[in-house]
């Protein structure tokens, strides 16, 4: 049986290491000690006497800081042990590893602690085959150092490792020759810097001295205030309260802060997507508006100095696009993957418009609206200009890039995602439905911008004639009245592609669906073939491609059913919302600490227990944003002018919830709700007072 797997991270930089605080190069994990997309350590092995070290418990004291407590030997040994030994180990933009060796017996005694050390500075595209690399070892026994550096033209990684005690050093770590006292204890602190030469003028080398004492407490204070700033959540059930808080932490947790760049933005999530993502950055800040809004004015700068200038085949780039993808390792350094940056996204920059609106509805701020005038413009510009490649009024995609890069540029990005009932994949350039969904939100949006802010009633009346026309198209083109349901793409040749899809629910939250269909479409949502109990498929039962384990060809994803209850709700069909809501807060109460990206698609009454899939990441930014959108979905809030409008729809047997201090233009609100078993109360807050609703 595979062993416990336990990380530590901090913005971007995570260490991934076994139960005994050990890394050791494994085929098919990123072990190590990550930063920037580089591994800096691959090799970190404690011995004491030339033994190795069993794990007897593990505190987890934060996201970025945790504990082992081992002894030598076997399980055996454990109660019979005269040594133990504490790790403890935090992380910030450097690996901190305090070692306490303690003596339990009557008399002093000698041991030989040995921390053997290495890194092959692998790029985590190529974690799986990493390409052999000779680092330059030095070893300097008078400062107590081991420095490993790495060079390959102008990429420069070095990891340097230091250490408080006297220490042996050699090439392959160091060697610490103590003596203890009866029940004494001796200890050293081990000091990793991660260093990056010529980052944007920027030296990513930590102090070792008073930046090693403070950086804890810092990172505690900044988790306070976090937490401070978020609204309190209060419920009758406590696992929600549980599952509202881990969710908070996770999203601390994956801030970073990129080169050349001076303020957090959400990274993707561990451990294969800690970089940033432009589709689940936006959608990480859309679910969490009602609750962290601070995250989406730093990313909507960083995707808005990124956005697409020019036509680039390679990075799949075109003027106005925003990117997909970007990456700081060796491989997009010297173009051997297009990720420096990555654009081969279709949805990503209708998302970005959106959210510039969502964001304004909640928090007033104008001033950002009017700075991103330029951004945003281009940004609708490229939905007629590039994106609807066929002139037919839709939304494309096509791969530029035909050697490396994304097949199908959508949420559903794996090889083989789009295809029909029958497992045959439609020829570019592809129309997904979401897609058409996301453009018409995009324009109408956009229309509103123009008129109330931008000044431009001329570009507003365009954009809504313009979402007007996509919406009446769509519902004429994509519609399949024999199946009752939109399909999941149309072919150049205006074929539709008949799969049935959790794609429906995004179409509602877009607002696209015309109303009158919206009964057969909440109806396959909440029927036995998407949903399974815990949420909806991502590809319905009974047609062939369906497999539970396929990501993207039935298993099921919090960040995928956030939209869905938001489009339900949006169309009146609050009580599968709450059914949809239930089901992915039972994955988080069940399963307990970060929610997963995604779990398998059994039906609920058949496993009794979400599955989850070994590659999913875990904690994810989208994921755990999707349980705080699941949260306001659930209590229904939305703005509306100064005022935040409560409506509760709480699934039976939540009882009572109140969540206080919602931030807004309106200042900070309160919501209550009870579960339509007790009742509900409401009250809705606005910045000239509150007025309350009792139901």
């Amino acid at each position: 049986m595979k062993q416990e797997l336990v990380n530590v991270l901090a913005g971007n930089a995570f260490v991934l290491s076994d139960a005994q605080g050990d890394m050791e190069v494994e085929p098919y994990a990123p072990i190590g000690l990550f930063s920037f997309d580089t591994r800096f350590l691959s090799h970190w092995v404690l011995t004491v006497d030339g033994e190795r070290l069993h794990s007897l418990s593990r505190d987890e004291l934060a996201y970025f800081e945790t504990r082992f407590v081992l002894v030598p030997g076997a399980a055996s040994h454990y109660v019979d042990a005269d040594v133990s030994v504490i790790r403890h180990r935090s992380l910030d933009d450097s690996l901190n590893e305090r070692i306490t060796v303690l003596n339990h017996s009557a008399e002093p005694a000698e041991f030989t602690v040995r921390m053997e050390i290495g890194s092959d500075f692998a790029d985590t595209a190529e974690i799986l085959r990493p390409a052999p690399r000779r680092p330059v070892v030095t070893a300097d026994p008078a400062n107590r150092q081991l420095r490993i550096c790495y060079e390959r033209g102008r990429f420069s990684r070095e990891t340097l490792v230091s250490s408080t005690a006297p220490v042996e050093v050699d090439r392959q770590g160091m060697t610490f020759r103590i003596r203890v006292d009866p029940d004494g204890q001796w200890h050293t602190d081990l000091h990793i810097a991660m260093i990056i030469h010529g980052a944007g003028g920027r030296d990513l080398r930590s102090s070792l001295d008073s930046h090693r004492r403070h950086v804890r407490q810092d990172m505690r204070e900044d988790l306070a205030r976090w937490f401070d700033h978020a609204p309190q959540l209060i419920a009758e059930r406590g696992s929600l309260m549980s599952a509202y808080r881990q969710a908070l932490t996770d999203l601390a947790s994956l801030r970073y802060t990129p080169l050349s760049y001076n303020e957090r933005v959400p990274v993707g999530g561990l451990p294969w997507a800690m970089a940033l993502y432009g589709r689940d950055a936006i959608i990480t800040c859309l679910a969490t508006l009602p609750f962290t809004p601070e995250l989406t004015p730093a990313t909507l700068h960083l995707l808005a100095l990124l956005q697409g200038g020019r036509l680039d085949d390679y990075h799949d780039e075109e003027p106005g696009k925003i990117l997909t993808e970007l990456r700081y390792g060796e491989q997009a350094a010297f173009g051997e993957q297009p990720t420096a940056p990555y654009y081969g996204a279709a949805d990503t920059t209708p998302l970005f418009v959106i959210l510039l609106d969502e964001y304004e509805r909640w928090t007033g701020d104008v001033d950002l609206v009017r700075e991103l005038r330029h951004p945003a413009r281009m940004a609708l510009d490229w939905l007629d200009e590039y994106g609807d490649s066929t002139g037919d009024g839709y939304l494309r995609y096509q791969p530029r890039n035909t050697v490396n890069g994304l097949a199908n540029q959508t949420w559903r990005n794996s090889p083989g995602a789009i295809v029909d009932r029958n497992a045959v994949e439609p020829p570019y350039p592809r129309a997904t439905c979401e897609l058409q969904g996301y453009a018409y939100d995009a324009k109408v949006r956009g229309a509103r911008l123009a008129r109330e802010i931008w000044g431009d009633p001329g570009y507003a009346d365009r954009l809504e004639a313009e979402a007007a026309r996509l919406r009446d198209r769509f519902n004429r083109d994509f519609w399949l009245p024999h199946r009752g349901y939109y399909a999941l793409a149309l072919t150049p040749d205006g074929e539709p592609v008949d799969a049935l899809t959790s794609h429906l629910g995004h179409l509602l939250w877009s607002g696209i669906v015309e109303p009158e269909r919206a009964d057969a479409v909440a109806a396959h949502l909440s029927g036995p073939e998407l949903f399974t109990g815990w949420g909806v498929r991502t590809y319905a039962t009974g047609q062939r491609p369906y497999n539970p384990v396929g990501p993207h060809h039935g298993a099921v994803w919090p960040s995928d059913n956030a939209l869905v209850a938001a489009g339900l709700r949006r169309y009146g069909y609050d009580a599968e919302a709450a059914q949809v809501v239930a089901g992915i807060f039972a994955v988080a109460e069940t399963l307990g600490g970060s929610v997963p990206e995604v779990i398998a698609g059994y039906p609920r009454d058949v496993t009794k227990y979400p599955v989850q899939l070994p590659a999913a990441g875990r904690p994810q930014s989208w994921a755990s944003g999707g349980l705080l959108m699941l949260l306001a979905t659930m209590l229904g809030l939305r703005p509306c002018g100064d005022n935040l409008l409560v409506n509760p729809c709480v699934p039976d047997g939540y009882g009572r919830i109140e969540l206080l201090d919602v931030p807004g233009r309106w200042g900070r609100a309160d919501s209550y709700g009870r579960d339509r078993t007790t009742g509900r109360r409401v009250r809705v807050g606005g910045a000239t007072g509150e007025r309350r609703i009792t139901g």
